[in-house]
C-alpha cells in the first residue's frame, strides 16, 4: 500500500489540524490515501499498549506519519513493523519531548513537570496553555490557538494523564536508528515546544535520513501551511517511490 499514508495526532488537540495537510496531500496526488487516525483512548501509560492498539487497529504496509506525540509514536510503529512500513515521517516530533543527559534539546523537566501537575488539577486550563505553545512563533498566534482549542475533543482527564505520562517517559532513537526505511523528519525554529536544536541532533544520530527545519514557524505549522508541508512531504514520498 505505497499509496496509504495514515498519519496520527499530537496529545490533546485531537484530529482536526491534521485535517487540513490531508486535503493539501490528496489535492497533490489523487492516488495517495491519507488516513488521520485518532490516538488510542487509553487509560494506561504503558507504550506497549499504546503499540499494540496503534498495530491492531492502522492498515499495515502503510506510510506512517504523525505531529509531535503522533510522530513519537509513527516512530515506534514503524521500528514494530520492519518491513511492513513503508516509511516514516513525522512533524514537530522530537525523539525525547523532555530533556535529560542524554537528550539536552527538548523541555526542560521542571517546565514538564508544572505542566503535568496542572493537567492533574485542572485538565481544561492546561489544554489552552497547551494550544497557546503550539501557536508560539506562528504570525497569529491568537489567531491559530483559537483554531486548535475550538477542534479539540473534550477529552476526560483520566485519558489526557496518560498520554503526558507517555510523553514524558518515550525516547524513540533506538527505534528510528533500528527502522530501515525511509524517513523524513521535519522541524520549526520558533517552535515553543521542541527546540530547533533537536533538528542538529537528530542529524547528529541519524546521518542517512532526510531532516529539514522550517526556520520561520511554530509548532503548528502544519495548520500554518498545510500546502508548503504537503509540498515538501510528497516531494520525499515521490523520492523514495522512484528509488
Amino acid at each position: 500500500m505505497r499509496d496509504r499514508l495514515i498519519l496520527l495526532p499530537g496529545w490533546g488537540l485531537g484530529v482536526s489540524p491534521l485535517e487540513p495537510l490531508a486535503a493539501a496531500l490528496q489535492g497533490l496526488d489523487e492516488h495517495l490515501q491519507v488516513q488521520v487516525e485518532p490516538l488510542p483512548a487509553l487509560e494506561s501509560s504503558d507504550l506497549d499498549d499504546w503499540l499494540d492498539e496503534l498495530d491492531a487497529t492502522l492498515p499495515d504496509n502503510a506510510w506512517l506519519g504523525g505531529w509531535s506525540l503522533g510522530g513519537m509514536l509513527a516512530s515506534e510503529l514503524a521500528a514494530r513493523r520492519g518491513e511492513r512500513c513503508c516509511g516514516l515521517l513525522t512533524l514537530a516530533s522530537n525523539p525525547c519531548f523532555v530533556a535529560h543527559d542524554g537528550w539536552p534539546s527538548a523541555m526542560p523537566a521542571e517546565t514538564f513537570d508544572a505542566f503535568l501537575a496542572g493537567c492533574h488539577a485542572d485538565s481544561q486550563v492546561t489544554l489552552k496553555r497547551f494550544g497557546l505553545l503550539c501557536a508560539k512563533g506562528a504570525e497569529d498566534p491568537r489567531g491559530l490557538s483559537r483554531l486548535l482549542l475550538g477542534g479539540a475533543p473534550h477529552t476526560p482527564s483520566g485519558v489526557l494523564m496518560p498520554g503526558l505520562e507517555l510523553l514524558a517517559q518515550l525516547d524513540t532513537r533506538a527505534a528510528l536508528q533500528a527502522y530501515r526505511g525511509p524517513q523524513l523528519h521535519l522541524f520549526a525554529g520558533l517552535d515553543g515546544l521542541v527546540p530547533a536544536e533537536a533538528a542538529g541532533d537528530l542529524l547528529a544520530l541519524l546521518p542517512d535520513v532526510e531532516i529539514g527545519l522550517i526556520e520561520q514557524a511554530g509548532h503548528a505549522f502544519l495548520l500554518e501551511d498545510p500546502h508548503g508541508i504537503a509540498g515538501a512531504i510528497q516531494a520525499f514520498l515521490h523520492e523514495c517511490v522512484d528509488d
